[in-house]
């Protein structure tokens, strides 16, 4: 490069390298979850895909099945997963929002601050789910469809910015949930380019933040829950992987500390002492049945965690964890 007829300047050149190495940084920051994904074993990643006979529930499910089938290459299975979002997306309303409260099933829910977090519990799957497809072989496959989407993406995002102020009145008494509302921010925020929503995922990160005991455990109704500690991790480091949070990833090391803990050599969650799983003190709104521990998640958050910080015998639990559900399912 010449300036004026004379050689650059020192400091233009290095400029130019620094903002190059920024971009080739930010695409590659971008892929980091697809690459991780392409390593997990098929007993964990297995958990996410669909079959293939168009059944699948809308909203959240579909989402995580289209990623799931992203990493495989599985375009056949990729198109199932994508009626799912459609589905969603179909009953959108006119304030940017989801029809009958946006979960599946529910009776209709019209109190606005359910309304809030039903969408951006969707949200937060359809956010990460582009972002996987996007660094994947089946980008060209989902490329005008996704740009479809944006106008309705940009409407129920703008939804939950709206709502923002209702959040940590809402749901302020459980970790997890607030680091849902997180990633939902910040991962549809990289895909619409909206920084306002980046800015807002901080927030709430640093509110699930102060929702942690003296040692560093996510708390869940005022105590500690050995799924949802995992289900608050596993949030944590799906959103850190796009947005790095130096204190997020320093409190997750102290919340894994204690999940270990919670699991015997056999792969079974300990229960005891939870305030909210496996313990019958509350009923899962899906099934009416006591709420169980989340064997999958736990697994996915333990493999998660082996495998960004480079350790097997985290990632050899996540597999117990693993081998104990399909074990209890099949009655063994």
């Amino acid at each position: 490069m010449k300036v004026s007829g004379m050689r650059a300047p020192t400091w233009i050149v290095l400029t130019l390298f620094s903002l190059t190495a920024v971009r080739v940084e930010a695409e590659e920051s971008l892929k980091r979850e697809y690459q991780l994904l392409q390593t997990m074993p098929p007993e964990i990643i297995s958990t996410y895909l669909p079959d293939k006979l168009g059944t699948i529930i809308k909203g959240r499910g579909g989402c995580r099945y289209l990623a799931a089938a992203a990493v495989n290459n599985d375009k056949e299975r990729a198109d199932d997963a994508w009626k799912s979002v459609e589905a969603m997306f179909a009953t959108q309303v006119e304030d940017g929002g989801f029809e009958g409260g946006g979960r599946p099933g529910d009776a209709p829910v019209t109190v606005y601050s359910i309304r809030v977090e039903n969408a951006y519990f969707f949200l937060q799957e359809v956010g990460r789910a582009v972002l996987i497809v996007n660094a994947s072989p089946l980008e060209p496959h989902f490329r005008d469809r996704f740009a479809n989407m944006m106008p309705k993406l940009r409407k129920a995002c703008d939804f939950i910015q709206k709502g923002y102020p209702t959040i940590v009145i809402k749901v302020g008494h459980t970790a997890n949930r607030l680091l849902i509302a997180a990633k939902a921010f910040g991962l549809c925020g990289i895909v619409l380019g909206d920084e306002k929503m980046k800015e807002s995922s901080r927030k709430l990160v640093k509110a699930a933040l102060e929702r942690r005991d003296k040692e560093g455990v996510f708390v869940e109704r005022g105590g500690r829950d050995s799924s949802y500690n995992a289900v608050a991790l596993l949030m944590a480091q799906q959103l850190t992987l796009y947005l790095p949070n130096e204190e997020l990833e320093a409190a997750m090391k102290l919340a894994m500390d204690w999940q270990l803990t919670r699991i015997k050599p056999t792969g079974e969650i300990i229960v005891e002492g939870n305030t909210r799983t496996g313990v019958g003190k509350e009923l899962s709104p899906d099934s009416g049945k006591p709420k169980d521990v989340n064997y999958s998640e736990v697994a996915q958050t333990l493999w998660y965690y082996g495998a960004i910080h480079n350790e097997p015998a985290v990632i050899d639990v996540a597999l117990k964890v693993r081998e104990w559900q399909l074990k209890r399912e099949r009655g063994l």
